[in-house]
């Protein structure tokens, strides 16, 4: 049973990964033709970096998810204490609450939130609200969730006694919070901004519906690339794409791992 089970893994795995394979050999190829390799080149990669387009899109790109990442960090650990600080019945409402932006269809987000701004432009009498600002805002919304569930369990985890004791010694309750909890949350917290960044870097389908002439993501302009044959540049945009959420990833797992570890040193001490 083992067996199977092992080949059935490895099976998923090709099959999600031989597409990106195949896509970063097409970016080091010298022809036009991903199905045909040529020559090896660095020449797509010379050409992306020298693009003057592009990168400014991927700028955009950046500015965006970092800002709202920021943003929902933010907010989102505020909610997830708040969240924390209720009853048993309200907090299992306000987190299944927190989790329907995630398990909602993003096209029916996007719409919902094209329709809001929409609403917001006749309040305000313009035909020019979409831009950098409801970017930001959609960003930021689906951004949250990642923050909030990513807190709330080390919240569930941590020693109230930790902050009673703080009191008790003098530390008012702001004082508390940035010595004793801001300190235990933070591996937390940075795996959920990780997190939010990396959604948010690649989003697509929102953006596509709440982005303005005036500010434009790159996921929204590589779509009207699909359009018509993708320059090989493309897939050297695409590869780098891969590689930098890949890394994000890889990031997230070592912060999760290193929160585990000290857990268990934590309960092991305690023992």
């Amino acid at each position: 049973m083992k067996q199977v089970q092992r080949v059935v893994t490895v099976i998923i795995f090709l099959f999600l990964y031989i597409p990106i394979l195949l896509l970063a050999v097409a970016s080091f190829n010298s022809g036009s033709d991903p199905a045909a390799f040529k020559s090896f080149t660095f020449h797509n990669y010379s050409a992306l970096f020298h693009d003057h387009f592009l990168l400014p899109l991927l700028g955009n790109s950046l500015i965006v998810a970092v800002t709202a990442s920021v943003c929902a960090m933010i907010l989102g650990t505020l909610a997830a204490l708040g969240i924390h600080a209720m009853n048993k019945t309200p907090r299992r409402l306000a987190l299944g609450l927190a989790n329907i932006p995630l398990m909602n269809p993003d096209i029916v987000t996007g719409v919902s939130l094209a329709l809001l701004f929409a609403f917001v432009g006749q309040l305000l009498k313009t035909n020019h609200i979409l831009g950098f600002a409801t970017l930001l805002i959609a960003h930021i919304t689906f951004g949250l969730p990642y923050i909030i569930l990513s807190v709330m369990p080390k919240l569930t985890q941590m020693d109230p006694s930790l902050t009673d004791a703080a009191l008790d010694l003098g530390c008012r309750p702001i004082q508390a919070f940035f010595k004793v909890t801001l300190p235990e949350l933070t591996s937390s917290i940075a795996a959920g901004f990780l997190m939010a960044f990396a959604m948010s870097l690649d989003d697509f389908v929102i953006s596509y519906f709440v982005f303005g002439p005036t500010f434009v993501t790159l996921p929204v302009e590589i779509y009207n690339y699909t359009k018509k044959p993708l320059p090989p540049k493309i897939y050297a945009l695409f590869t780098l794409l891969f590689l930098a959420i890949l890394v994000v990833m890889v990031l997230m797992n070592l912060l999760q791992a290193r929160d585990a570890r000290q857990e268990r040193r934590r309960r092991q001490h305690g023992m």
